[in-house]
């Protein structure tokens, strides 16, 4: 099935902005929202002079604002004509060790990836049951795969609570018209993964994009991306010593 009216969160710059760009190529329409309301403007003009056959809508959202969510993406539904995918990808990196005086930076992260996650996913399950159709897409992290030590912890714990969200999902909705992807991407060169200091495996972002947008087409439950080195890693490091996680980390 071709979805043709996505919508997108934290599609003002990184991984949003590409998988926009992305969609866009293969003529789909778009609802873009984020904070950054000039970020989303330059790139619907960029996109529609690109793609002048498709139809971008854009609105300003912070996710953390939970009661502003399901307005926003109704807002956009009626725009577009309806929506039948929904990408959850608004998520901040911030962190520190635990008990080093920057419990903030980690509240804060836990309640943007993961909170703020659910309240997206509240918001779109309510459009897709109302249709009895849609396509929900969670953005992970192959951080979810096993906590990490320091400075990521608080980031990786919150990526799982995504993780098991998509995978409690997609159990529910099992031979239902409504599918459920949740995509752990590994490094892919944004702002985000530059700012976290993860300089090893990092792949370019419009490859990264392209693997992400792939791995969503075919609707999996569930993908490690890009495929290559992220799959087999991700069945080893469950397996491997902590010793060795600490190095990762």
């Amino acid at each position: 099935m071709t979805r043709r009216k996505i919508l997108i969160t934290g599609a003002s710059s990184g991984l949003g902005a590409g998988m926009a760009r992305e969609f866009a190529s293969r003529g789909r329409d778009l609802a873009l929202c984020a904070r950054r309301v000039s970020n989303l403007e330059e790139l619907r003009d960029e996109l529609l002079a690109a793609h002048p056959g498709i139809t971008v809508a854009v609105r300003g959202l912070d996710v953390d604002d939970h009661a502003a969510v399901p307005k926003v993406f109704d807002e956009l539904r009626e725009e577009l004509g309806g929506l039948d995918r929904i990408i959850v990808n608004a998520g901040i990196g911030k962190g520190a060790r635990l008990g080093t005086g920057r419990a903030d930076a980690n509240l804060a992260t836990a309640t943007t990836n993961f909170v703020s996650a659910l309240a997206q996913a509240e918001a779109a399950m309510s459009i897709f049951r109302r249709a009895d159709a849609g396509h929900l897409v969670l953005v992970s992290s192959m951080s979810a795969v096993r906590g990490l030590p320091g400075k990521k912890a608080a980031y990786a714990a919150s990526k799982a609570g995504v993780t098991a969200l998509g995978e409690g999902l997609a159990i529910e909705l099992r031979g239902t018209p409504i599918k459920v992807t949740t995509v752990q991407p590994g490094f892919i060169a944004t702002d985000m993964s530059a700012k976290a200091g993860d300089a090893k495996l990092v792949v370019p972002l419009e490859k990264g994009v392209r693997s992400m947008v792939a791995a969503i087409e075919r609707e999996t439950v569930r993908a490690s991306v890009p495929e290559w080195p992220w799959r087999v890693l991700g069945l080893a490091m469950p397996l491997l010593p902590r010793a060795i996680m600490a190095r990762m980390g």
